[in-house]
Parts: structure tokens; C-alpha cells; sequence
């Protein structure tokens, strides 16, 4: 024999107010619904918490040990209740966003702390990796949600573009184009770039090739074995150039600076999709989404 929550909601209300049929008002109930259930409580407990007469009840010193403990009990079942009220609103619980490149500016890092802001009882997370380690994440439940340049498709993956940014040159602030606010495609075919073998070097690379291979140029690259920070961290000596998001002009290098590359149309940029798994349940990620489609006036489907 056990008993429930409320009948201790029940029996706190009658040592509050010192009578069942006090309680039983407050509660909008009948009297002898709480008087039933109060008594049901002191048989399973085995004391009597409540002594009872004509002119209300007063606490035993069981009931007097019991109550203050009962209190506690109530207000962590009240919160449990709450919590997975809005954890199934999706305003509470957990979503882990992964990203593959820097967030010290750019939409991603806006829209984040934009939703940490409005959302401050879900833990937000964020993990950076390589493509191919997020999209295992995402097949492991470990990602809730990618966020990646490009418009790929994966099995078992939905897709939507979310936003787009401006794709960056980063030059030696002694370089002859430094003095310009932008420089075109053109201007950067008799340069050497410096790119990390890591992702997104192997992109950029395809894509400076993709873009000067129109004009008949091939271009020098020189693909490292190190970090993008380490390429932005020395190319002040003057080793070249590289490419960047605008998710990363946030960080200020030494004798480096950051210029747009604009093509035919004006400003090159890179698009981003946000990717999830299809079987996905988290409310709080599809809370994330609707956020992310409502913040940029998109239309995709989040279900």
C-alpha cells in the first residue's frame, strides 16, 4: 500500500489551515474527498498526523516530524512535473549543436546566444569537429544538430539551408591588397594559399580552384599538416595567404587582415545548412529549429 502526491498536497493543506473543511474550501473539493484521503495517508505511514475535532484539527508530534519533510517531497515532485512540462515544450532539457569552424562571429554564434537568451533552461552545448566526426555524432545521438557550409545530403539526415555568410581572404597586413576594402577572385591567381589538410582546407581548395580555373589560371596551394590557427597565427610573416568564414573575423591576428572576395555578383558567400536526424525527439531541437526558421524568414519543414 502506498501513497500518492496528492494526498500529501491534501494533508499540508489541512495543516495549514487548521481544518478539513478550511482546506477542502481552498482546494475545491469536498470535505470528506480530503478526509478520506488524509486518513488513507496516516494508515500507510502508520501514525496519525492530524488530531481531529469539532473546531478544526491540530498536528500530533508525528505530524509535526512529518510535514516539514512532506513539504520538501511536494515541491520536488512540483518541479519534476514543471521540468518535463517544459522539456516537452522543448523549453527545458539538452540540444548539443556541432559546427566545424570558428564562432567568434557570424549568424551561428549570433543565433545562439540569441536563443540561450530566450531559452535559458535548456543546456546548450556546443562541440566543434570535423565534418566527418559530426555527421558520426549526429548517427550516435551524440549531436542533436550540425551546422555546416555546403549543401550536401546524408542518409538519414535532414536538411535545411539556414543562412549565409561572407567567405573571406586573410592577407599579411603588408600585402598590396591589404589597402583594399575587397578584392575579387582575379586579384589572388598569382598567390599562395595556405591551407590546413584538415576540413574545410580541402573545400577552400576546391573552391579557389573551381573559381580561378575559369580565368586559365591554376593557382600555387600549399595544403599543412596544421591547424587553421596556426596558418592565421604566422601569416603575418608573409607566407602567404588563406581563406576564411566570416565566423572567425571576430579574432584579431597579428599583422593580418581580413577582406571580402567578391565575384560578378557581388560578395562571395558560403551558404549553411543545418542537418538532424530524422528520427530525432528532442522538443527542445525542434523548438531550435522553429527559432532558426522564424529568425530568418525560412521555410523548411521541421518534422
Amino acid at each position: 500500500m502506498s501513497f500518492g502526491i496528492q494526498q500529501l498536497r491534501y494533508a499540508i493543506a489541512a495543516a495549514d489551515h487548521g481544518s478539513f473543511h478550511r482546506a477542502a474550501r481552498a482546494l475545491d473539493l469536498e470535505e470528506s474527498t480530503l478526509s478520506r484521503n488524509v486518513l488513507r495517508l496516516e494508515r500507510v505511514i502508520g501514525v496519525k498526523l492530524f488530531l481531529r475535532s469539532r473546531v478544526g484539527v491540530t498536528m500530533t508530534a508525528a505530524g509535526r516530524q512529518f510535514m516539514p519533510q512532506a513539504r520538501h517531497l511536494l515541491a520536488d515532485a512540483d518541479r519534476l512535473v514543471e521540468t518535463m512540462r517544459l522539456a516537452g515544450q522543448g523549453r527545458a532539457g539538452r540540444l548539443v549543436v556541432g559546427f566545424n569552424g570558428p564562432i567568434s562571429a557570424g549568424n551561428l554564434r549570433a543565433t545562439l546566444f540569441a536563443w540561450r537568451e530566450s531559452n535559458p533552461d535548456v543546456d546548450l552545448e556546443g562541440i566543434e569537429g570535423d565534418r566527418r566526426s559530426l555527421l558520426a555524432g549526429l548517427d550516435a545521438g551524440v549531436l542533436d544538430l550540425a551546422v555546416l557550409p555546403g549543401e550536401a545530403s546524408y542518409h538519414g539526415l535532414r536538411r535545411a539551408a539556414f543562412w549565409s555568410e561572407r567567405l573571406l581572404v586573410a592577407l599579411p597586413a603588408s600585402h598590396a591588397l591589404a589597402g583594399q576594402d575587397s578584392v575579387r577572385w582575379t586579384d589572388l591567381s598569382d598567390e599562395t594559399f595556405q591551407l590546413t589538410v584538415e576540413d574545410p582546407g580541402p573545400e577552400f581548395r576546391d573552391m579557389v580552384l573551381g573559381h580561378l580555373a575559369a580565368f586559365g589560371t591554376r593557382p600555387e596551394i600549399r595544403m599543412r599538416r596544421v591547424s587553421r590557427e596556426w596558418i592565421m597565427s604566422v601569416l603575418g610573416g608573409g607566407i602567404g595567404i588563406t581563406l576564411t568564414y566570416e565566423g572567425a573575423s571576430g579574432v584579431h591576428y597579428p599583422d593580418v587582415v581580413l577582406r571580402e572576395i567578391h565575384n560578378a555578383h557581388g560578395r562571395a558567400l558560403i551558404g549553411y545548412s543545418g542537418y538532424w536526424r530524422k528520427a530525432s525527439d528532442n522538443p527542445a531541437l525542434r523548438r531550435f529549429l522553429a527559432f532558426v526558421r522564424s529568425r530568418y524568414s525560412l521555410d523548411f519543414d521541421i518534422d
